[in-house]
């Protein structure tokens, strides 16, 4: 099999060496510039590009010596690779997050100084406490209540 597919590969680079000596074609660069000519030189120009690409497509292709059908297995197979290695690792890790890991919540208690910096009151009626800070809530309605009594 190996000997077979290095046969056609010899082969088919030969064939490309000797089509390239006949035929002399420009190199080209993948940036072009048109070329101010009449429009009918422009549309053939414009052909013998798009015929020089499809060659070249052509001769990639049968460079390979791959059939479709062997090009889908290979796809096919790779895929199925990247899940049977994909999964694991993806519930490993899960696992490893939801049991290894402790989950980071704010400490209980005042914040230190350095991270209870308030540049402007909260426009409700305790402006020192948070929005869902509800012990906060509570004592400053107490101390309201205490105020007001």
């Amino acid at each position: 099999m190996f000997a077979a597919r290095a046969a056609s590969r010899t082969t088919a680079m030969a064939a490309r060496r000797t089509s390239a000596a006949t035929t002399t074609t420009a190199k080209r660069s993948n940036q072009t510039v048109p070329r101010l000519a009449p429009l009918e030189e422009m549309k053939a120009e414009a052909i013998a590009q798009l015929r020089a690409r499809v060659r070249r497509q052509k001769e990639i292709v049968d460079a390979t010596g791959h059939s479709e059908a062997e090009e889908l297995a290979e796809m096919w197979k790779w895929i199925k690779i990247s899940f049977a290695v994909a999964t694991p690792v993806c519930v490993l890790s899960v696992v490893k997050d939801l049991t290894l890991i402790d989950h980071a919540h704010r400490p209980h208690g005042p914040l230190p100084d350095y991270m209870a910096i308030q540049t402007k009151e909260f426009p409700w009626e305790c402006e020192t406490c948070a929005l869902f800070d509800l012990e906060c809530w509570k004592k400053c309605r107490e101390e309201q209540a205490a105020e007001s009594a």
